[in-house]
């Protein structure tokens, strides 16, 4: 679920599987209609998985299911759709099977396979007679498909995107016209948390006349709303949030609570769309990191901090390293408001803080009064579990490479990326390590895209 993990939310043209972020990333998510997965966020691009074969049962179960693309799977029986993501983890990675002589593990399906998705992205069009559109960008493609009840989002979170596009003629608010530059509304996005909701107005411009009359009337028809943010982005950019946010109501921010942690969220924030499923993952990850509280652990693309926080508890320390600024400054508040102490963060790409401590421990071998003297003494470089949660574009070799220079004895990887796990895999293996279990866990019910936990360990030398 967290990649370099700057998951800014990006415009795809298919529903994403994020944010993840990939919650985490931050595995934040943001890219218009794209061929080439963002590689800072576990958000909708292209789908590298297969899509079913015409001998897959199916049924007319969503009218926009030929134009979207976003849910390869849909009217495919639930499980069958678990049959099809298992036998193509199996099918992929088959040559580390091999090698290593193990088997797949059974993959973790959804309790609630529909519905499921707790953040809500919808681009804003104009069309012929004045109507507005909402929903997403038609399959390659930078046609936006008009949806309402899509059947993998929220309920609430879509009704208030539709009372949205209603209010929009009564307050003289424009949908956004990329070819042109001009108009207000670009996109809307919806975060469902334990607290309330979050709703995000992405819009073209500053101005925003009328806006505490639209919050009331927004608010009077959903309550449950905590917070409204004004998210501007005025350039010409295939990223949906821009860099300023105004906050119109609330503080800015939603709180959502899971695994016995609350977690603060911002708008551009990466965090797993999928509570229940969620769930599931991070206690595969735990199970697998085997705790037993005497570990030092280094939570790599760690997002907001979920994943390390909630190892936390059952390690002697943790380490999170991210990419995004603002997802770290969220780790930075969540460990504060849930009182783990035991658990620091970086603000740095993972690759290149990883070769930064392979780089401090082969000093340090050199000359063991180096490490002090350079007041580098705090610096942590001995890790015993690595988990790394990158974004569907995985990894990298030199990533993989410090890891293996380190030599952290355990790893647990998490990805969202099947191809790329695949390829990441074979490095790893060629760098010492085996792989000892595979765990498929289906995040993203009635679309290609699977999740996999991978337990990893250093061979003796």
């Amino acid at each position: 679920m967290q990649e370099n993990k700057n998951r800014k939310y990006k415009k795809t043209g298919a529903v994403k599987p994020a944010n993840k972020k990939k919650t985490g990333a931050v595995k934040p998510e943001n890219k218009k209609p794209v061929n080439k997965k963002p590689a800072n966020n576990k958000s909708t691009t292209k789908s590298v998985d297969k899509k079913p074969t015409n001998r897959s049962p199916r049924n007319n179960a969503c009218p926009y299911q030929k134009k979207c693309g976003g849910c390869d799977y849909i009217g495919i029986p639930y499980g069958k759709q678990l049959q099809m993501k298992q036998e193509r983890i199996e099918k992929l990675l088959l040559p580390i099977t091999r090698q290593s002589r193990v088997k797949v593990q059974p993959i973790v399906g959804a309790d609630h396979p529909e519905y499921y998705r707790n953040k809500v992205h919808s681009v804003f069009a104009g069309a012929k007679g004045n109507r507005i559109l909402r929903g997403i960008y038609e399959k390659n493609s930078h046609r936006v498909v008009d949806i309402k009840g899509c059947k993998l989002e929220d309920r609430t979170a879509d009704a208030i995107i539709e009372e949205i596009r209603n209010l929009m003629p009564s307050f003289r608010m424009k949908p956004y016209d990329e070819d042109h530059g001009v108009g207000f509304l670009r996109h809307v996005l919806v975060r469902v948390a334990s607290s309330g909701i979050m709703v995000v107005l992405v819009t073209g411009e500053v101005t925003f006349p009328g806006k505490n009359n639209f919050v009331k009337a927004l608010r009077k028809k959903f309550s449950e709303i905590e917070t409204i943010v004004q998210n501007i982005n005025n350039k010409q950019t295939s990223m949906v949030l821009g860099e300023r946010n105004i906050i119109l109501y609330g503080k800015g921010f939603v709180v959502d609570d899971r695994l016995g942690l609350s977690f603060r969220i911002s708008p551009s924030a990466f965090f797993q769309i999928n509570t229940e499923q969620t769930v599931k993952l991070y206690d595969l990850a735990l199970q697998e990191a085997g705790l037993t509280g005497k570990e030092t652990v280094l939570d790599a693309y760690c997002g907001t901090g979920t994943i390390g926080m909630f190892m936390a508890s059952h390690a002697k320390q943790v380490v999170g390293v991210e990419l995004n600024r603002e997802a770290t400054r969220d780790a930075y508040n969540n460990a504060k408001a849930n009182r783990v102490k035991n658990i620091r963060f970086v603000n740095q790409d993972a690759t290149e803080y990883l070769e930064y401590l392979a780089s401090l421990r082969r000093e340090s071998r050199r000359n063991v009064n180096r490490h002090e003297a350079s007041g580098e003494k705090d610096v942590i470089t001995s890790f015993d579990v690595l988990c790394m949660d990158p974004p569907r574009t995985g990894s990298t070799p030199r990533f993989i490479k410090a890891v293996a220079a380190l030599q952290i004895p355990k790893v647990v990887y998490i990805s969202c990326g099947p191809d790329t796990l695949a390829r990441d895999l074979m490095v790893f293996t060629k760098l010492g390590y085996k792989v000892d279990r595979i765990t498929p866990v289906d995040m993203f019910p009635q679309t290609g895209h699977v999740e996999t936990v991978v337990l990893l360990s250093r061979k003796a030398d």
